[in-house]
């Protein structure tokens, strides 16, 4: 088994599932924050397979920033699926979407605002942590 195979066998019940040389670990924290927390964390996932719930184009970012050499969402929005092509990474999903929802149902993701027309990975990175930190501060 590949270690996508494995990461998306073992996604189930988690928010993502991370897979390097057939060991794996799981978060079950929701959104960006388990990327962000991990990349904050200076963890090395460089060579890392990812299997994540909804894939957008802000978790595309995090997944380029930290190495992810390949990914699979079972939601995948239009805008992630081109920053991974850009970025060389190869990527499966079980649904495409143009565009990923806030967890109200009302809007587009903030996540997703912040980076729309951010093309660099560390601008995009940056913004992101100034959103959270934005949104927590609320």
């Amino acid at each position: 088994m590949t270690d996508i195979e494995i990461a998306i066998k073992n996604l189930e019940g988690h928010s993502i599932c991370l897979c390097k040389n057939g060991e794996y670990f799981t978060d079950d924290s929701k959104g960006i924050s388990p990327m962000m927390k991990f990349i904050a964390e200076k963890k090395d996932l460089s060579g890392y397979s990812a299997a994540d719930i909804i894939v957008g184009k802000a978790a595309a970012i995090l997944f380029v920033k930290a190495g992810i050499v390949s990914v699979y969402g079972e939601v995948m929005s239009e805008a992630a699926k081109l920053f991974l092509e850009e970025h060389g990474i190869s990527y499966s999903y079980e649904t495409l979407t143009k565009k990923i929802i806030n967890r109200s149902g009302t809007d587009i993701c903030p996540m997703e605002k912040t980076v729309t027309n951010i093309s660099d990975t560390e601008k995009g990175y940056i913004a992101l942590k100034e959103k959270l930190a934005e949104l927590k501060s609320k």
